[in-house]
């Protein structure tokens, strides 16, 4: 029997990464074997680094890896450091009021003291510019001294390829000086991709209901959905979803296409979307919990266009908070904790509550719900339903659309499956067990499970007291 072949690694980083990088220095023919192997240096190289900063990060008796921490582990690998990046603290979603009940979600900056920063003392004032002599080589021995190239940067410049066929890109990327040819910058867009980028825009905002335009609107997502060609485009899709969105609440169809398209970019396996998924779950969370989404009508179309919205924009966030959760731990928790917020504060809307909790059903899953929401329906029920459901036919869709959220959240815990038959009943729950989901979740949640008449789902949910 013949050998299997041998199995090629997986490897984690993306092969189209070094392509382009490839290419912006004037390097067109790359076989696919090339390719691999430069993707396999790479990552090497960037776990040695990896683990040089978790040494340090060790050193500093911490559990956060900082900026600082890579800096220096460039420094002991003989590397030139990273200038222009600090950081002090992770990243915290803040949150900006356009209005009564209106919030805008952003990734916080900090802030500076500026009375503070001009007090400062001054830094100390540079040395003027002077000139020294020093000796290069002493009967053919270069003395160690500062001035003198060192003993890395030497070994690294006898790598570098010589004579008249070689190529002068590899020169200047090692950073050598007198050389006729500079890499050009990694992120200068070609005109086709500016071209390209400016019709997905135009497409998208037209809102013309022609039939030609809707076609030309699903096949600008169908495009950023599938095609593989899109690398240096994704922070310009981020930041136009993130500008639509803070400064176009009030009209629904806008944000409904800024949230299609972000789920188009997210749905696109060639795009290396974890850099981002902080800052376009900011955008979704505005969609998801904005006291008001779209204009001034109230009419039951405007409104149920506006529950549509919100139930899309969980799903996106729960997408997000799943795909990403690997490369980014804290992200999940931060949502989930965001949701779980705004669904316990009583001072909220009911489309906003109902948004919290189809974001907390989406974004911590059945756990969520049983550890997290089920303990404080009862609360919730007194507090906010019965109120709600007082005021009458004004309030009663936004009742009956909030009361249907909570129980689509509570169906999660059993994965939306049908009655189960318990003790020869099937479909129906039981007067005990009715009066035990009453007890535990309120009158209008207790009564809604009952009615289900799923025992499974009953027995999930008064599991679910040991956490009250």
């Amino acid at each position: 029997m013949a050998n299997p072949a041998p199995e090629v690694p997986k490897l984690l980083w993306n092969q189209e990464n070094v392509k382009d990088v490839a290419e912006s220095v004037g390097i067109t023919q790359l076989n696919d074997e090339a390719l691999r192997c430069l993707s396999q240096d790479v990552e090497y190289r960037i776990g040695q680094v990896i683990v040089e900063a978790l040494r340090f990060m060790r050193a500093g008796n911490r559990t956060t890896l900082t900026v600082q921490d890579v800096s220096q582990a460039l420094k002991v690998l003989d590397i030139e450091p990273l200038y222009g990046y600090d950081s002090t603290r992770p990243l915290r979603y803040g949150e900006a009021s356009l209005g009564p009940g209106q919030p805008l979600f952003y990734i916080e900056d900090e802030e500076v003291d500026f009375e503070k920063l001009i007090n400062a003392p001054l830094p100390k004032v540079p040395r003027d510019i002077s000139f020294t002599a020093h000796w290069l080589a002493i009967e053919g021995v270069q003395p160690s001294i500062p001035q003198n190239p060192t003993t890395a940067e030497t070994s690294s410049k006898e790598l570098l390829p010589k004579g008249p066929g070689a190529n002068p890109a590899l020169s200047a990327l090692a950073g050598n000086d007198n050389v006729s040819f500079r890499p050009s910058v990694k992120h200068v867009i070609s005109k086709e991709l500016i071209l390209y980028f400016d019709k997905i825009q135009a497409a998208l905002l037209d809102d013309d209901p022609d039939e030609e335009k809707l076609r030309l609107r699903a096949a600008a997502l169908e495009s950023v959905r599938s095609d593989p060609g899109l690398h240096q485009l994704l922070p310009y899709f981020v930041n136009f979803i993130t500008s639509q969105v803070t400064h176009r609440l009030d009209d629904i169809f806008v944000l409904r296409q800024m949230m299609e398209l972000a789920e188009a970019v997210i749905a696109n396996p060639n795009l290396f979307l974890d850099p981002y998924a902080s800052a376009l779950s900011a955008p979704v969370l505005t969609c998801l919990m904005s006291r008001k989404l779209g204009g001034t009508e109230d009419g039951t179309d405007t409104i149920q266009e506006q529950y549509r919205l919100r139930e899309m924009a969980a799903s996106l966030l729960g997408t997000i908070a799943r795909k990403y959760s690997k490369s980014n731990a804290m992200l999940r928790p931060k949502l989930t904790r965001t949701c779980l917020k705004y669904f316990l504060d009583p001072t909220r809307t009911p489309a906003v509550l109902f948004g919290a909790i189809s974001g907390l059903s989406a974004t911590g899953g059945p756990e969520a719900i049983r550890v997290l929401a089920l303990p404080n329906l009862k609360t919730f029920d007194s507090g906010i339903l019965q109120p709600l459901k007082e005021k009458g036919e004004t309030s009663a869709l936004e009742f009956e659309v909030l009361v249907g959220g909570i129980l689509k959240a509570i169906s999660s815990l059993v994965g939306g499956t049908g009655a189960a038959v318990t003790n020869g009943m099937n479909g129906t729950t039981s007067s005990g067990e009715a009066a035990e989901l009453t007890e535990f979740l309120g009158d209008t949640i207790g009564e809604g499970v009952a009615r289900l008449g799923n025992h499974a789902l009953n027995r999930e949910v008064l599991d679910a007291r040991q956490f009250d």
